[in-house]
Parts: structure tokens; sequence; C-alpha cells
């Protein structure tokens, strides 16, 4: 990680993309938790998403759990303005 610019206040990754302010672990635990409501797309700025699932409650839980492991697994959920969830 690098030392925080205009461009990336928050530092870049190892691949030089800008880190987000948002946390990979805090979306995914809020998905955990509270993914029947889409409260950890609501987090990272994925209103649309998060509507879809406060709707059809989190797909039934199984959109939920699946997306909350996918928050804790993967290296490329980004929040809204496309920056790389910090994690």
């Amino acid at each position: 990680m690098s030392v925080p610019t205009a461009d990336a206040p928050f530092g870049v990754d190892h691949q030089g993309r800008p880190l987000s302010d948002k946390s990979k672990i805090t979306a995914g635990l809020l998905q955990l938790f509270l993914g029947g409501f889409g409260i950890g797309r609501f987090y990272v700025g994925s209103t649309g998403v998060a509507i879809a699932q406060l709707f059809t409650c989190g797909g039934l839980g199984i959109w939920a759990l699946i997306d909350a492991i996918l928050f804790f697994t993967s290296n490329d959920r980004t929040d809204k303005q496309g920056r790389v969830l910090r994690g």
C-alpha cells in the first residue's frame, strides 16, 4: 500500500487501484446478519441491488448469504465510486 494522494485518499492496493473508505469485512458482516434487508449493499452504495434484496428478503436468505461470502473472499468488490473495498 502506498501513501494516500488526492486521487486515492485511502491509498492503493497492490495492483495500484484506489482503495475505498468502506471495509469489505464490515460489508460482509452487515450482509451476513442483515442481508435480508440489503444493508451490506446499502453500505457500499449499491442501492439498486440493495432494494432488490430488500424486496426479496435477500433472495430468501440465499442471495444474502452468498453475497456475504463473496464480500469476505473477493478482492475485486468495489464501492459506488468504483474503488476497491479495504480489507
